[in-house]
C-alpha cells in the first residue's frame, strides 16, 4: 500500500531502529481514516461477488483486505505483500476466508483466474504499467473484475522537494547516485482507459479525483510521507543518514509551503474499476494494447 506515519515525526537526528524493508506499519497508520478514503470510494464501484476469489495486492496491514473480503462477498480472498513487517500485522487478522502471504506484486501471476483483481494504493511502486495491465488482465477471468487505484500527486511540493533532496550531497552518493527511489510509473487516467479497451473490458470506470485533509500543521504534511514515499529513502539509506535526510526535507519543504494551521493537504488519486468482457481473447486482446495486429497472434483452432 501506499503506507507507514509517525507519533513523534522522526528528524530529530536520533537513530532509528527499522525493519529492513522500510515500511513502519504503526507510522502509516497514523492517517489511517484519511489514508481509506479512496479505499472506500474504489470499494462502492465494485460489483459482489459472492462465493468468488478475490487478491488484493499490496495488502498491507490486512485490515482492508479483510473489508473488502466482507463486502463483495467473496468465499476466498488472499492478501499479498512484500514487507514482512506489514505482514506480521496482517496474519492475526487470516480466516474465514482470508489469507495472507508473501511474493512481490512486481512478479505476481495467479494460478487460476480470479473473480476479482484488487489493489489500494500499492501498484504505482511496480514499474512498467502497460505490461503489468496485461499481466492482471490474465488473472481475471472471463466477466471479472479488476480494480485498483494509485497515487498520482508527484507534482506536489511534498514529493518533489524529496527528489531534490535525495539530489544533494550526502544522499546522493548514499543512494548510489539514484536520486528518484520512488519512479513515476503512473499512466495517465485516459491512457488506463484506453489500454483497458483495448485489453477487452467490457465495462470501466477511470476517475481522477483530488482528495483534501486538514491536517493541524504543515509539520504533519511530514509524517505524511513518512508514512509512503519516504519509505523507500528509509529503506535504502544508512539508519544514522536516515533522519538528516528528514531534516534537510523539511526544511525545504517548508520553505516552499505556507505554514497555515490546519494546513489543508491535497492529494491526487486515479481510480480504476474494469469488467473483463466474458468472451474476449486475452491473447488477441494483449496483441491490441501493444498496437499489434490481431490476426498475427496464434490462437488454437475452436
Amino acid at each position: 500500500m501506499d503506507r507507514p506515519a509517525v507519533g513523534a515525526v522522526p528528524g530529530e537526528r536520533e537513530v532509528l531502529s527499522e525493519k529492513p524493508d522500510g515500511w513502519k506499519p504503526d507510522v502509516y497508520a497514523r492517517f489511517a481514516a484519511e489514508r481509506r478514503r479512496p479505499f472506500h470510494d474504489l470499494l462502492a464501484l465494485l460489483a459482489p461477488i459472492p462465493g468468488g476469489r478475490a487478491v488484493d495486492l499490496g495488502c498491507g496491514a490486512g485490515e482492508l483486505t479483510r473489508e473488502l473480503h466482507r463486502a463483495t462477498g467473496a468465499a476466498e480472498t488472499i492478501g499479498l505483500d512484500s514487507s514482512e513487517a506489514m505482514l506480521e500485522k496482517a496474519r492475526p487478522l487470516a480466516g474465514n476466508g482470508v489469507r495472507f502471504e508473501k511474493g512481490d506484486i512486481g512478479a505476481w501471476e495467479s494460478d487460476a483466474p480470479l473473480d476479482l483483481v484488487f489493489s489500494n494504493a500499492a501498484l504505482h511502486w511496480v514499474p512498467d504499467h502497460p505490461a503489468l495491465l496485461e499481466r492482471l488482465t490474465r488473472a481475471v477471468k472471463p466477466g471479472g473484475q479488476l480494480a485498483f487505484q494509485v497515487p498520482d500527486n508527484f507534482g506536489h511540493p511534498a514529493h518533489t522537494n524529496a527528489e531534490e533532496v535525495a539530489r544533494e550531497e550526502p544522499f546522493r552518493s548514499a543512494l548510489d547516485g539514484g536520486g528518484e527511489p520512488h519512479a513515476r510509473n503512473v499512466l495517465a487516467p485516459e491512457d488506463y482507459a484506453t489500454r483497458l479497451h483495448r485489453l477487452g473490458y467490457a465495462e470501466q470506470i477511470v476517475r481522477l479525483q483530488i482528495y483534501g485533509d486538514r491536517l493541524p500543521s504543515r509539520e504533519d504534511v511530514v509524517a505524511w510521507v513518512q508514512g509512503s514515499l519516504l519509505s523507500e529513502y528509509r529503506r535504502r539509506l544508512p539508519g544514522d543518514l536516515y533522519p538528516f535526510f528528514v531534516e534537510r526535507y523539511r526544511e525545504r519543504l517548508f520553505a516552499a509551503i505556507p505554514d497555515e494551521r490546519p494546513y489543508f493537504l491535497t492529494y491526487r488519486r486515479i481510480l480504476v474499476r474494469a469488467r473483463r468482457d466474458v468472451s474476449h481473447d486475452v491473447a488477441k486482446a494483449s496483441a491490441s494494447a501493444q498496437g499489434l495486429r490481431v490476426d498475427s497472434v496464434d490462437t488454437p483452432p475452436t
